[in-house]
């Protein structure tokens, strides 16, 4: 198992351009199961969610030719059905999350599917009901088989229906898309998530043949057709290392520039960390962090404690609260931090009190940050990354830290973000790769 062990206290500088969306691309790379045409996808990050699903690709049946570090041409002319229901695949499926996404493509082109508990981040309960309930609406049918604990579902004519989801799910709306695509008759659904990567997804099916409309509301309809072709498409930067970025410059920065962070897909981002008073300047396309010896946090017009929740899009996304809660404590007043998803994502705030910084966890989904100011700096520590976005939010504390930090577990890491130490050691961070 391999840790990063990071020197503290050192001032970084430069230029960083964010790798491509790790989100989107789950999504897309899934979406060439849909046609026997060749897809090429470009900006795909390479980190291991990503690599480990293109690999689970390649096992199917898929074609797949690297033609640089971040493009792929994928081709599902001809698919290995029997390996479909093998207990390799079905194991291999359940320690990636992403592979859930494949089930809508299978079931739209070749009326089945089996999925098992997905794997990934250790961070709560994240049930699957609102894909099955969409896919039940679409006209499949499901069968639980005891012996492996997978789900059997078939779908041999799909067909489109008015469907109102139980919740805006991004993974269950991008399964119900691709599942509706290939549908006879019309889907709508109702209550989508309508995030820029569920946006992304709808274009490129659009680009391959689709008919969808009402793209970047949470009302789509999906006409559906006979067969999709091939397409070219571009993954947007990743919105969750923009912010990274951002509260990393906040805390030990002394300008740092962030390239090509397709602003106008950022949201909310940018303006909740001016909540917490970071200074946020936009040249172009770019973001610029200046050298900051203080950040303010803003209170609300009565003068109450400020919240940050994370909500559906265009609300906060919740990837992005532990990186705003790590911020938090070297700010200038207090912040009450309220992660609504996830039960278990607040957990790692242990680790950052062990550091010296001063949080009341209220509860597994709230927690109360009092900020140090820079007056207290945050202690070195030894500590493991529980998920992705703890992981680097406890990396962008021990950069923030008095002394040598270790963080075991760092695959973790890795599952997100791409070369982050080289990275961030080009902007003057002091980090090293260790084994064991």
């Amino acid at each position: 198992m391999e840790s990063f062990i990071i020197e503290g206290g050192h001032r970084l500088s430069g230029t960083i351009t964010p790798q491509g969306a790790k989100n989107e691309a789950l999504e897309v790379i899934c979406a060439t199961l849909l046609t026997a045409e060749k897809v090429r996808i470009s900006n795909i990050p390479d980190i291991l969610d990503i690599n480990n699903l293109i690999q689970l690709l390649r096992d199917i049946g898929v074609e797949v030719e690297q033609t640089d570090r971040n493009t792929y041409v994928f081709c599902a002319r001809e698919l290995n059905l029997e390996y479909l229901e093998s207990t390799d695949f079905v194991k291999k499926c359940s320690s990636l999350r992403g592979s859930v996404m494949m089930i809508g493509p299978l079931l739209a082109r070749y009326g089945k599917a089996v999925v098992a508990k997905p794997g990934g981040d250790k961070i709560g309960r994240r049930r699957l009901d609102t894909h099955f309930l969409g896919f039940k609406r679409l006209g499949a049918t499901f069968r639980h088989n005891d012996d492996r604990n997978t789900f059997e579902i078939n779908g041999p004519e799909l067909k489109g229906c008015d469907m109102l989801l139980d919740e805006a799910s991004v993974t269950g709306t991008a399964n119900i898309i691709m599942a509706a695509v290939l549908a006879e008759g019309t889907t709508t659904i109702y209550n989508a998530a309508c995030e820029p990567y569920i946006q992304q997804l709808c274009r490129m099916l659009n680009s391959m043949g689709a008919c969808i409309s009402g793209i970047a509301s949470n009302l789509l309809t999906i006409k559906g057709v006979k067969e999709l072709h091939g397409t070219d498409h571009r993954v947007l930067p990743d919105m969750i290392e923009v912010g990274s970025f951002i509260g990393m410059a906040a805390m030990v920065g002394d300008g740092i520039r962030i390239k090509n962070v397709s602003l106008d897909n950022l949201g909310i981002i940018p303006d909740t960390f001016r909540r917490l008073g970071v200074s946020i300047v936009v040249d172009e396309d770019d973001i610029v962090i200046p050298a900051q010896a203080h950040y303010q946090v803003d209170s609300f017009i009565d003068g109450s404690i400020m919240t940050l929740a994370d909500a559906p899009w265009p609300g906060l996304t919740p990837d992005l609260l532990s990186v705003l809660l790590v911020v938090a404590t070297q700010a200038c007043g207090s912040v009450l931090i309220h992660q609504k998803m996830f039960e278990s994502r607040l957990f790692f705030v242990d680790k950052l009190i062990d550091m010296g910084a001063q949080i009341i966890l209220c509860d597994p989904h709230r927690a109360v940050v009092i900020g140090h100011d820079h007056k207290i700096r945050l202690r070195a520590g030894r500590m493991s990354s529980p998920d992705i976005r703890a992981g680097i939010a406890l990396l962008i504390a021990a950069l923030s830290a008095n002394g040598t930090s270790r963080i075991d577990n760092i695959a973790q890491i890795d599952r997100g973000y791409e070369d982050i130490e080289e990275r961030l050691n080009s902007l003057g961070a002091k980090i090293k790769r260790v084994e064991g």
